[in-house]
């Protein structure tokens, strides 16, 4: 196993992984970096007729249909701008191809799992979709179990798995 530094900047031989850190908003999140397959700017894409809100649409990628998911809209956050700094986030959950929409992408984050703490008890909040809250530089990482999230029956983008 090989020695690398935590956030901490202390030597560990735990594992370490990478997250894919972005903006939504004032707040930093992060998804597992296995689970992107490319950036991409913001294009126009193709409504579907009753679609949730939050779905965009599609678009052609490369001959494959991806829906388009606006994760600044499924969060109720200020009403979306779509400018040049609005990316997609072309992500492989499970079978299928999702792109999510974000104010920004910031960068790659590796933390150790001694990084990541535990999402806190809300009570009526739900955190089913947090893998936990990571401390980089002054600010607050908030780390997204997307898989979980696009499965969910309320989205229903991705065949849900068996856990």
């Amino acid at each position: 196993m090989s020695v690398t530094y935590s956030q901490r900047n202390t030597v560990t031989t735990e594992p370490v992984h990478e997250y894919l850190s972005f903006g939504l908003g004032a707040e930093q999140y992060a998804i597992d970096i296995l689970k992107v397959q490319e950036l991409r700017g913001y294009d126009a894409v193709t409504r579907i007729a009753n679609a949730p809100e939050f779905i965009k649409g599609v678009v052609n990628l490369r001959g494959v249909i991806v829906p388009i998911v606006d994760l600044r809209i499924k969060f109720s956050l200020a009403d979306p701008v779509y400018n040049e700094f609005t990316v997609v986030i072309v992500l492989n959950i499970g079978k299928r191809v999702i792109g999510a929409v974000v104010d920004s992408v910031s960068d790659v984050v590796r933390l150790a799992e001694s990084d990541i703490h535990p999402p806190p008890e809300f009570g009526s909040f739900d955190t089913k979709y947090l893998v936990g809250l990571a401390t980089v530089g002054e600010g607050m990482l908030i780390l997204l179990d997307i898989e979980k999230m696009l499965s969910s029956a309320e989205m229903a983008l991705v065949e849900q798995t068996a856990t």
